[in-house]
């Protein structure tokens, strides 16, 4: 059913689909329909607490100010902290009906433990830890397959890195799909092991785990419940839990490669080595506790900083080999009269696809979220009928999908549960599902295009409106030297990158509050939907003293950190330095398992004094923190009101 004219023009003629405009920290609106953030002791505000209790994953009162930095000379023997001892988990089943933390959302800083904040249920909690451990399982024998000379196969690996990505944040809530990957890691993990035998291998005592043996029950309910037997609950008994923690954020970062390796596989690039150590990964984190020290997980951690980096690198390239570099370009981001279609998520493969399938059939294409950079690609604005961008971040689309008066197709995360206005018109795609979204297999676009033709779409052209986007890397080092004469003469005080992922708390205001406070000659790169908090305000920015470069400068997608590090790699290079002395602050909003993976590729690179926010991750304990902010001063911004102190800071 379309929506109609009224609402349609009410939303957007007055400027109402202008993103957070009713996100204010005063603002009552709840654009996820979920509680609020948790209320803390007014003297200490949530997003400055982190936890000393021995309880995992719980934030206690103390201010994360109070971690005082110091200097570590090797990460990988750092020995945990012995002032602050970790307590060891002793429950012997689950407590909860559901047990995630595994994004910045999680409820009360604690975990979902009833319901995922993100509309998650237990059901299919269970079924995505079960689908990791099944891949573990898999890794095992992966490992020594390929020890004994064996190629895993392109197959496997694109199998086993859309699985993992299937498990991030708002990616897939589908039971029945989830339950497909499981069995399939199965079935995997099987003809694995057959061929590891069959080349001579041996069913050494490290294949005897769980995660390499079990049986898939027999019913959903009998599967459900072997997965709610390896979920968090169930597998941190026992283990020290700065261990436990040092393995859920390896896990975690995992997660966010895998997805970015995903996405260069749409677009036809693909490296083994990324999937060799997911294997090697998974392998480790199936060894007993005495296989398994800090040294060696903050390793393997740093190692998946360095893998996400290739993925990154891989996925770059494949864009710009299939859709041209990226270039300055102005998107307008107001309606236009037409039928409609929108594409979120950040897949530019399919949104290509869209296009050639609905070029010259009338219909307006819209990018939504993270596609907004996709405009910036030459071969994607070559289509006349990809119009503009509409809407803000993931966590408005309850808003805004309801007010599209056309289908809505979801390529990646993030996905929400449907509202009943929207629910029929509504389609995801690739490792995206949810069990009242219809799923679109291999690009077969038609239904969508279909029900396009067959709605009103937008019926009168709003006043134009429009941001920028295309500052990737080889557009912003072709000016590098008006950047850098600029530092040099001092027309450039500072430059800033603010971005990463963005979500639906007030407190996420101190991003914004950040960039427009910032002296007119400090210079801003933003990245994700996190740009969203304030790059519809690009006059308020203006350009560069004596030049036409725009103050603010959007480098991309989250996966477009790639971009930022080579600006600042190439920056470095000129000033005969290295990046932790160029006046540059890093201030990195985080929500989910890219941006994990994100961080720890900037720790492998030794980047210092990175401030991220608005909350620290419910699985890092104290103890890991400490380790993080002695050897690479990672610092937890402050809420709203700290603006001014810490722009102090970091221009100093």
């Amino acid at each position: 059913m379309a929506v109609s004219r009224r609402a349609a023009q009410k939303f957007f003629l007055n400027g109402a689909f202008r993103p957070f405009a009713s996100l204010s920290s005063a603002s009552p609106v709840n654009p996820l329909d979920m509680p609020t953030a948790p209320k803390q002791s007014p003297s200490i505000p949530h997003y400055m607490t982190y936890s000393t209790s021995s309880s995992f994953g719980t934030r206690g009162s103390v201010k994360a100010s109070n971690v005082t930095p110091g200097v570590v000379s090797n990460l990988c023997s750092v020995k945990l902290p012995v002032s602050a001892a970790a307590a060891v988990h002793t429950a012997t089943e689950p407590k909860h009906d559901m047990f995630c933390f595994q994004c910045e959302q999680t409820r009360d800083g604690k975990g979902c433990m009833t319901v995922g904040v993100c509309g998650k249920d237990p059901e299919a909690a269970a079924l995505q830890d079960l689908l990791v451990h099944s891949l573990k399982g898999l890794a095992q024998y992966a490992t020594r397959a390929r020890d004994l000379g064996l190629e895993i196969g392109a197959e496997v690996d694109f199998f086993v890195q859309e699985a993992v990505f299937s498990t991030l944040t708002n990616v897939n809530f589908d039971s029945a799909a989830l339950q497909q990957y499981v069995k399939e890691a199965i079935h995997h993990r099987d003809a694995l092991r057959a061929r590891y035998l069959a080349a001579g291998g041996k069913e050494e005592a490290a294949l005897k785990t769980h995660q390499a043996t079990f049986e898939l029950g027999a019913s959903l309910s009998d599967i459900v419940e072997q997965g709610r037997g390896v979920g968090v609950e169930t597998r941190r008994v026992g283990w020290d839990e700065d261990i436990f923690s040092l393995q859920e954020l390896l896990v975690y970062g995992l997660k966010g490669t895998a997805a970015y390796s995903a996405h260069a596989y749409a677009v036809g690039k693909r490296d083994t080595k990324i999937s060799d150590f997911i294997y090697e990964a998974f392998d480790y984190l199936s060894r007993p506790a005495d296989q398994q020290t800090a040294e060696g997980l903050l390793g393997l951690a740093l190692k998946c900083g360095e893998t996400n980096l290739r993925a990154m690198e891989i996925l770059n390239e494949g864009h710009c080999e299939s859709f041209g570099t990226p270039e300055p370009t102005v998107v307008r981001t107001s309606p236009v009269k037409g039928k409609c279609i929108l594409v979120s998520g950040h897949d530019i493969k399919d949104l290509y696809e869209l296009l050639k399938a609905t070029e010259g059939t009338g219909i307006n294409v819209y990018t939504h979220g993270e596609l907004l950079p996709a405009h910036g690609y030459p071969e994607l604005r070559k289509f006349k009928h990809l119009i503009g961008n509409y809407g803000g971040a993931w966590q408005l689309q309850k808003i805004e999908f309801a007010a599209f008066p056309g289908p809505i197709i979801v390529t990646t995360n993030c996905l929400l549960e449907p509202k009943p206005s929207y629910a029929n018109r509504i389609y995801s795609a690739n490792a995206a599902g949810h069990k009242k979204v219809q799923h679109i297999d291999g690009r077969r676009f038609d239904p969508v295009i279909k029900q396009a033709l067959e709605m009103e779409g937008f019926v009168v052209d709003a006043p134009e409106r429009t941001v920028m986007t295309g500052f990737g890397h080889a557009a912003v080092l072709k000016a590098a030297d008006v950047v850098i004469n600029g530092i040099k003469d001092g027309r450039i005080s500072h430059l800033f990158l603010i971005g990463g992922c963005d979500g639906w708390e007030g407190e996420r205001s101190y991003f914004r509050d950040l960039a427009l406070s910032l002296p007119q000659d400090a210079v801003v790169l933003t990245l994700a939907c996190g740009k969203y908090r304030f790059n519809h305000q690009q006059q308020q920015f203006g350009n560069i003293t004596g030049t036409q470069i725009p103050r603010l400068m959007d480098v991309g997608q989250c996966n477009d950190a790639y971009s930022a590090i080579r600006i600042a790699s190439a920056l470095a290079q000129a000033f005969n330095t290295d990046v932790n002395s160029l006046p540059l602050s890093l201030v990195i909003s985080w929500f989910e398992q890219k941006a994990v993976a994100v961080l720890l590729t900037l720790l492998h690179l030794n980047i210092q004094n990175i401030r991220i926010g608005p909350k620290l991750p419910a699985f890092v304990t104290p103890n890991v923190l400490q380790i993080l902010v002695d050897k690479y001063k990672l610092t937890p911004i402050g809420g709203p009101e700290s603006v001014q102190q810490e722009m102090k800071e970091m221009l100093s």
